[in-house]
């Protein structure tokens, strides 16, 4: 029996349009993220890996490994975090006061978010993320990485990956990470921090 498995999304194939189209969805979701959960179901069959958690993985192995879990931990936190598009979309609550207490403003902390993911050269994500003391930063993280193996408690994420965004965006990564702020479900990104 396989330990992990494909995640359920939150919403139906279409409910992200016109940010993130079915089509998309079909290919990052159905094909990209099911072969990192079958690739690491493989490479931990039979390994004290399979008793581990996503996190732990992520943190302790190498190789393949640890890029298949981080691959399913990075898209699993991706998917929940949206609903269907919504203008003028903003944070509220106490995410929204650590927004505004780590960088001025929520569109402050907007524009360095989208600068920092249209920047990272090659495939990654973006992310904010928690230090220790509660304090919100924003850091660039390669291929499979995530804040977590900084000890950082990881919040919001966009994935710039091209298979993210190509069919909808081609190569148009900015336009893809300025859609993005319409269809953040908040309330999930202030329960993690």
């Amino acid at each position: 029996m396989a330990k992990f498995e494909l995640m359920a999304l939150p919403y139906a194939q279409d409910a992200l349009e016109p940010v993130i189209s079915s089509a998309t969805i079909g290919f990052h979701y159905g094909k990209h993220l099911l072969t990192y959960v079958n690739n690491l179901n493989a490479l931990v069959e039979g390994t004290p890996w399979a008793e581990k958690t996503l996190e732990d993985i992520v943190r302790d192995s190498e190789g393949g490994m640890r890029n298949n879990a981080g691959q399913i931990l990075n898209h699993e936190m991706y998917f929940e975090q949206f609903k269907s598009p919504t203008e003028n979309n903003a944070p509220t609550g106490k995410i929204a006061d650590a927004i505004t207490k780590s960088f001025g403003s929520f569109e402050a902390f907007q524009k360095e978010f989208n600068q920092k993911g249209a920047t990272l050269f090659g495939s990654g994500w973006v992310w904010l993320s928690a230090d220790k003391d509660g304090k919100l930063i924003i850091t660039q993280e390669t291929n499979a990485a995530n804040p977590i193996q900084k000890g950082l408690t990881p919040l919001l994420t966009f994935d710039v990956w091209e298979h993210a965004y190509y069919l909808d965006y081609q190569n148009r990564r900015a336009d893809h990470l300025a859609a993005l702020w319409n269809i953040i479900d908040w309330q999930v990104v202030e329960k993690r921090l």
